[in-house]
């Protein structure tokens, strides 16, 4: 529009030019006055008709602007993907190395014919931004969504809104015989993500965090004071084909969609409601650095050192195992029982290695392993003991069909239960003092089928976990010791299975106003023990439905330098 006033300016001194000679005439006692003023009284008419003329044109582009990004906007709500879809950077998740931004309304270039006295200057016009703020070269954009959870339970196993998979009580227990429902808001996610480029390199940072942190005892009577906690706080760099990374994230051993991205949007957790996602998915957030190289777009190799922990049960609903007489006290504060926090010791990170291959955009493959060393001090002999643990997966992801996924997440390890959410313990602890690993592995197969606005998901997700024990006979009389021997405790597991269907329904999303979501999700959980006493339950089993309304926050990725849109004007 900056025309216009230009436009205005020449034809004004374009009529003062034509009145000068007359007003000079008649000084000079040329024509009348009389014919002078008739000129200017003429040229006045004139002026006003041109302006008339402005105005309406002015008017006409106006509409046809208006018109036009209408029409963009039905067009990229049309065409927008579903939010959920896998492999899709999601609102309030959005998570690249590469610089990427969701559809957004697209505004065409509008061309109109210029009056032949002007020469117009070119204008550009922008598409409409997500919500980013700018502070130098650097893009802060806001990540998270609000939640608010239901859940309903057969059984009550007093975890809220997370599920303990290795802890369902039996119907011989009281909690076993009483059901439960509980609302929440504490999956609701505030995050940043930062992207900027430093001398050649691009620089992400990256924090999320919710409130599923420390519950005050009196948190669900009055207050529902629900604790924020940090959830991923870390840095990438990225110069050509070498990248590097460090901070609290999920671990390289979490199953990717698409390439060694540590974004969510990036990653395999499933579409569950569940805070602990689903039962057999390996897992961890934790501190870690990454060296990452990309010998091609297809290709991704790395080795990433991750906070170690060596394990022996007790976490996350996992079973403890039997330690010795002679050992309890020894190795209480040595091997972690899910309530030692930060007094194990640890020799080394544990180093895990994968390579992960995408050569389309419908297809995903990576091998992982992960290699352990445990460690303690024996004060009985005054010497160490050190065991070796080893873990391996193989995942893939394929879309058979548009919008139509199918996938599989296999790990087995030997002294790697920890990965498993703290399902399995690493090892056990031999009479002699010595550590021996234990044998553990676990599958999530299903698929995901995004159409439209709706994703239905269907998922089977089992955990698997061998015996190992030996004999104490230390005491008055031998015993067992380890994990799954016979008389051991029910809550030692042999296998944990759950099946798990849900749908999630976006009601409408848009990079600028966020995004509305219901989703609902049915599981079914059942663990087996290692050994059933006399007249007890052979198994251990719920039913569990929740629903979860979602409002996703404004917000992507910031876009590479997008190309002006030239917009010609009278």
């Amino acid at each position: 529009m900056t025309r216009k006033p230009y436009l205005c300016l020449t034809q004004i001194l374009f009529l003062i030019a034509g009145a000068i000679p007359v007003l000079a005439a008649d000084k000079q006692g040329g024509q009348p006055a009389a014919d002078t003023s008739q000129e200017v009284n003429q040229l006045k008419i004139q002026l006003a008709d041109q302006q008339r003329q402005i105005e309406e044109l002015r008017a006409a582009l106006q509409k046809l602007i208006a018109t036009r990004q209408a029409a963009a906007e039905d067009a990229a709500l049309t065409t927008h993907p579903q939010a959920g879809t896998p492999g899709v950077p999601q609102l309030g998740q959005v998570a690249s190395t590469t610089p990427i931004v969701p559809v957004a309304p697209a505004v065409q270039p509008l061309v109109f014919p210029m009056p032949a006295a002007a020469a117009a200057p070119q204008q550009t016009m922008m598409p409409e931004s997500p919500l980013q703020i700018h502070i130098g070269s650097a893009t802060i954009t806001p990540v998270g969504f609000m939640d608010f959870t239901a859940v309903a339970r057969s059984t009550n196993p007093g975890s809220g809104i997370g599920t303990n998979f290795g802890s369902v009580p039996y119907n011989s227990a009281v909690n076993g015989n009483v059901s439960e429902f509980r609302l929440s808001a504490q999956n609701s996610r505030l995050g940043i993500r930062v992207d900027a480029n430093v001398k050649g390199a691009s620089v992400l940072g990256y924090m999320e965090s919710d409130f599923l942190g420390f519950l005050p005892g009196n948190g669900a009577v009055t207050s529902n004071s629900d604790s924020l906690r940090l959830r991923l706080y870390w840095v990438d760099v990225r110069k050509d084909k070498v990248e590097f990374f460090g901070g609290q994230s999920w671990s390289m051993l979490t199953p990717n969609r698409k390439g060694l991205s540590a974004l969510p949007g990036d990653l395999f957790y499933s579409q569950d409601i569940d805070v602990n996602y689903q039962n057999g998915l390996v897992w961890s957030r934790n501190p870690q650095f990454r060296f990452i190289v990309h010998p091609s777009d297809k290709v991704a190799m790395g080795v990433s050192l991750e906070n170690p922990e060596q394990y022996i049960g007790g976490s996350g609903g996992g079973g403890l195992i039997t330690l010795p007489a002679a050992y309890s006290t020894p190795y209480a504060s040595q091997l972690n029982n899910g309530n030692t926090t930060l007094s194990a010791p640890n020799a080394h990170p544990d180093i895990i290695a994968k390579l992960a291959l995408d050569p389309s955009s419908r297809a995903h493959l990576e091998l992982a392993g992960v290699f352990r060393t445990f460690r303690v001090y024996d004060p009985l002999v005054h010497t160490h003991d050190t065991a070796n643990g080893f873990g391996g997966s193989a995942n893939v992801n394929f879309e058979l069909a548009k919008g139509f996924r199918v996938l599989s997440n296999n790990y087995w390890s030997d002294g790697g239960g920890r990965w498993i959410f703290g399902l399995a313990p690493d090892l056990i602890v031999r009479p002699d003092g010595t550590l021996s690993p234990i044998h553990a592995g676990s599958t999530v197969d299903g698929f995901e089928y995004s159409v439209k606005r709706t994703l239905l998901y269907a998922y089977y997700g089992g955990t698997f976990i061998r015996r190992n024990y030996a004999v104490d006979a230390s005491g008055a009389k031998p015993v067992f010791v380890g994990y799954g021997y016979s008389g051991s405790p029910n809550s030692q597991n042999r296998s944990i299975h759950e099946p798990t269907i849900g749908l999630t329904q976006t009601f409408w999303r848009d990079p600028k106003y966020g995004a509305l979501q219901l989703m609902l999700q049915y599981s079914y959980v059942q663990r087996d023990p290692w050994f059933v006493a006399t007249g007890a339950p052979k198994d251990a089993h719920t039913s569990m439905v929740f629903l979860n309304l979602r409002y996703l926050l404004p917000g992507s990725a910031p876009a590479a330098a997008l190309p002006p849109l030239p917009l010609k004007t009278p």
